[in-house]
């Protein structure tokens, strides 16, 4: 894995009074790395917004700490991979990534279209993607489920899923996912990033914002991270660092540590989960334990109501 940036900041949030410790790394270089990572940020594309209320249940809400990428390295990384399952339908999952890839073209091309003032293209550009949006089986099927279940036509409900597992696996994870391990809450969500994905090429670029809460009694300290990033072709590849964004930092109990990183695909969609490497620090020779992150998407497709 490579790193991209990381920045200087941490910030901490004592969950019982709402206090942040915001402070440096110790380095020269200090303003320097401040204004790479305020850079970095506008480069990824993310709005300040999309991330600010990262939980709608939790008003001590703490701000992006760092932006990372993990990238794919071929050396060293432990790699595996595997065949996506086969399908009877005609729509598999060849066809649906071929379709997502363009329908990722044309909002970039729609984007294009309206900076450079050509509104007559973006207008064709923009219908275009309304048709795409009204004829594509998987959002079709996606509102049909949401429906069904909202109406409480569970029936219906069961057989739309199963026609989403068929033609589309990863459509049924959403964008985020939440998942607590002996007190350690871990949180994610992820989100798309057209200003920094070439669809014609085959890249895709993802960010991921992770909350850690330790609702725990003792304080914990992350040691290790490991991750399985899956494309939409079922190729696996395991990812293993040291900390995250370069630190190893210290949780104590009712407080939270938050980041940001992203992951590049060479597919429209995939998946992430993994789990962190973490040891109680209040006594010695405690032994190290795992704490789970859950599976969630990474798709240009997300549905919009994926928050926590």
């Amino acid at each position: 894995m490579h790193s991209l940036a990381s920045s200087s900041i941490k910030v901490f949030t004592d969950f019982n009074t709402g206090r942040r410790t915001c402070f440096p790394v110790r380095s020269s270089g200090f303003d320097r790395r401040i204004q790479q990572h305020q850079q970095l940020v506008i480069n990824l594309g993310v709005s300040p917004s999309y991330f600010r209320n990262f939980s709608n249940n939790n008003s001590n809400s703490c701000r992006i700490v760092a932006c990372s990428v993990e990238r794919n390295g071929n050396g060293g990384s432990g790699a595996s991979s595997s065949s996506s399952s086969g399908s009877g339908s005609d729509y598999n999952s060849s066809s649906f990534a071929s379709r997502t890839q363009t329908y990722a073209f044309l909002k970039q091309q729609m984007e294009v279209a309206a900076q450079s003032e050509d509104y007559e293209e973006a207008a064709r550009i923009r219908d275009s993607l309304r048709s795409f949006e009204e004829e594509e089986p998987v959002l079709r099927i996606r509102r049909l489920l949401k429906e069904a279940i909202n109406e409480e036509r569970f029936e219906d409900a069961v057989r739309y899923r199963d026609e989403l597992k068929e033609i589309a696996p990863h459509s049924l994870l959403k964008c985020s996912s939440d998942a607590t391990t002996l007190g350690i809450r871990v949180q994610v969500r992820s989100v798309y990033i057209d200003g920094r994905s070439q669809p014609s090429k085959g890249q895709y670029f993802f960010a991921y914002r992770i909350r850690i809460t330790n609702n725990s009694d003792r304080p914990v300290q992350l040691l290790r991270r490991h991750w399985i990033i899956s494309d939409a072709n079922g190729r696996a590849e395991n990812v293993w660092g040291i900390g995250v964004i370069g630190e190893q930092p210290v949780i104590l109990p009712r407080t939270g540590f938050e980041y940001s990183s992203a992951c590049p695909l060479s597919t429209p969609s995939g998946r992430m989960e993994g789990d962190f490497e973490m040891k109680h620090i209040d006594r010695v020779g405690s032994s190290t334990f795992n704490v789970a992150i859950a599976p969630f998407s990474l798709s240009i497709l997300a549905d919009e109501s994926d928050t926590f």
